[in-house]
């Protein structure tokens, strides 16, 4: 038996039989898991089951596609691919950059190159792996000699970022580099202004930090970069109770 939760308010006034001991979830809403719990536990269910369901698979599989036949702006006359993400969609922390590099252009994933090994490296300190998070760019195509991303590029391209995170709805997200921070934040902030404070978009929780690819340049600031992901590794053990 399916049981959806836009009715669970309305099952809950109406009183279930008393004989039902198991239901089964469509999974999907916008609904939290301890809210879920809640309500089956005012209705004496004991036992519930997540359907899992691929929507939100078939969801990303779709926009993928449409990232990829993208011609949005002149930044697809010199791409040789575009790039979608790498990592787990059911992961709990979400990883934002700013473009592609060359690798990443030649691959069609996020963070392959010298920068991604640096990215690697920086999950395994805090005790974390590529399975552990979900990584994209915000824009889905290389700039020219790897230059910085023009303010047209990131409002053409900026959508399909959006459509990303409401699909894997990350408990949090961590912005490498100015461009993924002031595209979250909406605010034209330098990375000193951006660093340190937790900032949100759309109720989801971000850190602002280093991006690998300055790191590489600049390593005497690995250091600060260790410290804003222990404070991702302790904002997500909290988020995730």
């Amino acid at each position: 038996m399916a049981i959806r939760f836009a009715h669970l308010r309305f099952m809950l006034r109406n009183q279930l039989p008393t004989n039902l001991n198991v239901i089964f979830i469509e999974n999907g809403s916008f609904m939290s898991d301890e809210l879920k719990h809640y309500y089956l536990q005012a209705m004496g269910i004991d036992l519930w089951k997540l359907r899992q369901s691929n929507s939100c698979q078939k969801d990303l599989s779709s926009l993928a596609k449409e990232v990829a036949s993208c011609i949005r702006c002149p930044l697809h006359k010199t791409r040789t691919q575009t790039v979608f993400y790498r990592g787990d969609e059911k992961a709990k922390l979400m990883i934002i950059g700013e473009a592609p590099g060359f690798y990443e252009d030649q691959q069609g994933l996020p963070f392959v190159g010298k920068a991604g090994g640096l990215l690697n490296q920086m999950l395994q300190s805090v005790e974390m792996a590529e399975k552990d998070v979900y990584i994209a760019n915000v824009l889905k195509c290389r700039p020219p000699n790897n230059r910085d991303p023009h303010l047209d590029e990131i409002a053409q391209c900026s959508s399909f970022l959006v459509r990303q995170i409401e699909l894997i709805k990350p408990y949090l997200i961590l912005a490498l580099g100015r461009f993924a921070g002031q595209f979250l934040l909406n605010k034209p902030l330098s990375l000193k202004q951006l660093r340190n404070t937790i900032h949100y978009y759309n109720d989801i929780p971000f850190i602002v930090s280093y991006h690998p690819a300055y790191l590489l340049r600049n390593p005497a600031d690995k250091k600060k970069t260790y410290t804003d992901l222990l404070t991702v590794k302790k904002l997500l053990t909290e988020k995730m109770g």
